[in-house]
């Protein structure tokens, strides 16, 4: 436990999302380099973005955003986050899933910037390297910097099977974006393209759903709230 604790001076803390199984790590999304600019697009995507209001504005939710933030190019943020995300997606003594803030949470599942987005090409292949070491974890990153992904991948950098990056659509109701096999996108007055997240249906929540993880699944597309 003491090392677990030097690990989240190193990298943070993991999230527990209510309304997702197992885990999430964050930034702030005024850090967001392309999500920014989107946010003053009426009709965008990031337009009224959740993650610029609600209990994002906490002190305690702004603290834990600045302290990751700095954490990324720390030569020991992949280790620690490995350690942290091995840790908790794996049994407890009593053989049970272990406990974040929300209770229980079911291992094997994380979610990478329920708040922020991709910083660079080494913060994307950081993160690939993560994902390589926990096999275990079926990890989701959603984007919008495709260009990014897209000279990570030209300079030789490879995607783990066990991480589902999806590219954003730009624009609500907007085409989903073709440089990229895995995408999603907001749907509101036409119909959704690909994947309908029903988890509107479930108050908000995932439930037994995993598409957003599933590389099988093209595109999943989210009605605007």
């Amino acid at each position: 436990m003491i090392s677990l604790t030097i690990d989240r001076r190193t990298a943070g803390t993991l999230g527990y999302p209510s309304k997702m199984p197992g885990t999430s790590y964050g930034i702030s999304a005024h850090k967001c380099l392309t999500g920014s600019k989107l946010a003053k697009i009426e009709g965008s995507v990031c337009h009224g973005c959740y993650a610029l209001k609600g209990n994002y504005l906490y002190p305690d939710i702004k603290k834990a955003h600045r302290h990751r933030m700095r954490a990324l190019k720390s030569p020991k943020w992949v280790p620690a986050m490995v350690r942290m995300l091995t840790h908790m997606h794996s049994l407890d003594k009593h053989g049970q899933p272990r406990k974040g803030r929300n209770g229980p949470i079911v291992p094997g599942w994380h979610r990478w910037h329920d708040s922020g987005d991709l910083q660079s090409i080494e913060h994307l292949a950081r993160i690939c390297e993560i994902a390589r070491q926990t096999p275990q974890i079926r990890h989701w990153l959603p984007t919008r910097e495709g260009t990014m992904l897209r000279d990570y991948v030209a300079q030789g950098g490879i995607v783990p099977a066990n991480l589902v990056v999806r590219l954003s659509a730009t624009m609500v109701d907007g085409p989903a974006p073709k440089a990229w096999p895995t995408t999603s996108g907001v749907h509101k007055d036409k119909a959704p393209q690909g994947f309908d997240c029903g988890a509107r249906h479930r108050g908000g929540k995932c439930g037994p759903c995993r598409a957003c993880w599933d590389p099988s699944v093209p595109h999943v597309s989210y009605p605007k709230h």
